[in-house]
């Protein structure tokens, strides 16, 4: 018999597998995970579970070992389901006895009655998750000072930031969405929303991005038909930002698949840019550049909002192999400059490594970053960088960490 929902829990049991188990991304364990499930809601259903466990994963542990005689070991499927089941219950408010239909089938020829055990003893109990999250300890020693700040920033899922290809429209699509603006060329919306049926869609008016993610391209300015090397480009947001600024823009990425979605993005807001697939470490240019923007591959810890698998998959390893490819990129980067050019120099990352450790390896002349570039609220370090966080923002959605540092060549 078929059950309605299990399909979406047994997916959501895939994605925490793969990021537990295999240190995949849940956008790398999505094709695998969702196979077969059609439905939008289904898969969106998926994905939000398995978001929310990987979000509370410490402390719906700590709800499981309260709840059990003898300890449950890490990696049993039990433990893996009764995670969302909690999820479910406690932050999706899926009903209990809905949770238990759909949960308990995911352990055939397991403990079920362990699991429905452990699950009824905490709604008896009436348990509940903390205002938020309890962070991983090895993320809390790494983040220091830091980490109760940006925990409480984890709590929800963040708003939905759109920048717009016509900054001077941005009354009007305040208005038309039903969003708000926190600088102009941005419109902030609730969750929720399908992007596709969102006015303004079709005609490419905007795209979805981080107002912190669309910081780098801003801090280069008009380009007034000058050039811009964007490396590391796909799927294409600080292209497109580029693009509509007036550069002319030269887009290299080594993936054929995000290229793709580089090519279709452009075709969809109508701009144009110069799309080369190549290795940065491997490709030289003909002719140097205007600006370059490196938004260099990082550990991508600045999108725990939305990525919580991030909390969970990234040490120290992947810290040091990120900062080894950074200051490769950087040099290359930096000797693709005309005199005078302009470089900036951006990680989605919270790690001080990549951050201001990194940038302060550079041996150009630093170009220092003004308040009165940024948003209202985000103020540039002493050095003239900026380090945006979750928590900054706060009482307006808050953003993604990010480190921004601009040189001249």
């Amino acid at each position: 018999m078929d059950i309605p929902g299990l399909p979406a829990r047994t997916a959501a049991l895939r994605l925490t597998d793969a990021v537990l188990r295999r240190g995949e991304t849940l956008e790398q364990a999505g094709p695998n995970a969702l196979q077969g499930i059609r439905s939008d809601a289904d898969r969106a259903l998926a994905r939000a579970l398995a978001s929310e466990a990987l979000r509370w994963l410490t402390d719906l542990d700590a709800m499981i070992d309260g709840a059990t005689q003898q300890r449950l070991a890490d990696d049993t499927k039990a433990r893996s389901v009764l995670r969302l089941m909690l999820a479910g219950w406690l932050r999706l408010e899926t009903p209990p006895h809905a949770v238990i239909a759909t949960g308990l089938p995911l352990l055939a020829g397991g403990p079920r009655r362990l699991a429905h055990g452990v699950f009824s003893t905490l709604v008896k109990q009436g348990a509940h998750l903390p205002p938020a999250p309890t962070l991983p300890e090895a993320v809390t020693m790494r983040w220091g000072t830091r980490a109760e700040s940006i925990a409480a920033a984890l709590a929800e899922p963040p708003p939905l930031d759109l920048t717009l290809r016509d900054a001077a429209e941005t009354a009007r699509w305040a208005e038309e969405l039903g969003g708000t603006s926190l600088m102009p060329g941005h419109v902030r919306l609730p969750r929720g929303e399908a992007i596709e049926r969102l006015a303004g869609f079709k005609e490419g008016a905007w795209w979805v991005q981080d107002l912190a993610a669309s910081l780098p391209a801003r801090l280069l300015g008009a380009g007034e038909g000058k050039t811009v090397l964007d490396l590391c480009a796909a799927p294409g947001g600080k292209t497109l930002q580029l693009a509509a600024a007036g550069w002319q823009v030269t887009a290299l990425d080594a993936s054929a698949k995000r290229l793709q979605r580089l090519d279709e993005n452009l075709a969809r807001c109508g701009l144009t840019a110069e799309v080369v697939k190549a290795d940065a470490l491997e490709w030289d240019a003909a002719n140097r550049f205007d600006a370059v923007l490196l938004d260099a591959p990082c550990t991508a810890t600045g999108t725990c909002r939305r990525h919580p698998d991030v909390l969970h998959r990234i040490g120290a390893r992947h810290i040091a192999e990120m900062t080894q490819l950074q200051a490769k990129l950087l040099t290359r980067a930096g000797g693709w400059l005309k005199p005078g050019g302009q470089l900036v120099y951006a990680v989605c990352s919270l790690e001080g490594e990549e951050g201001a450790q990194q940038a302060s390896q550079v041996a150009l002349t630093r170009d220092p970053i003004r308040a009165e570039e940024l948003p209202s609220g985000i103020t540039p370090s002493s050095d003239g960088w900026v380090q945006t966080s979750p928590e900054l923002l706060a009482e307006a959605g808050g953003l993604d960490g990010f480190f921004i540092a601009r040189w001249r060549g």
